[in-house]
């Protein structure tokens, strides 16, 4: 089955772009910590800064969160109209 190209980690979501949470990858401890950020199934995201490397800046639940690239990594998104 093709890999729907709209469906990408967080941490490769550009900046401006908006997506959708689908899902996690990772551990309990991940999971809690994301979920805790307001990271939840179904809430949107607006990646507010994304360098490529080290740390991004995102919003969501109309609050900025800054993320390690491999926090970002466990969070599966679908890209929203403008991405």
């Amino acid at each position: 089955m093709p890999q729907n190209p709209c469906r990408i980690p967080l941490s490769e979501l550009l900046t401006g772009q908006d997506a959708v949470i689908l899902a996690f990858q990772g551990g309990r401890t991940v999971i809690n910590r994301l979920t805790s950020l307001g990271f939840t199934p179904g809430a949107r995201v607006n990646m507010v800064q994304n360098y490529g490397r080290g740390p991004l800046i995102v919003n969501v639940r109309e609050t900025r969160v800054a993320l390690g690239r491999g926090e970002a990594a466990k969070l599966i998104v679908e890209r929203g109209s403008n991405g």
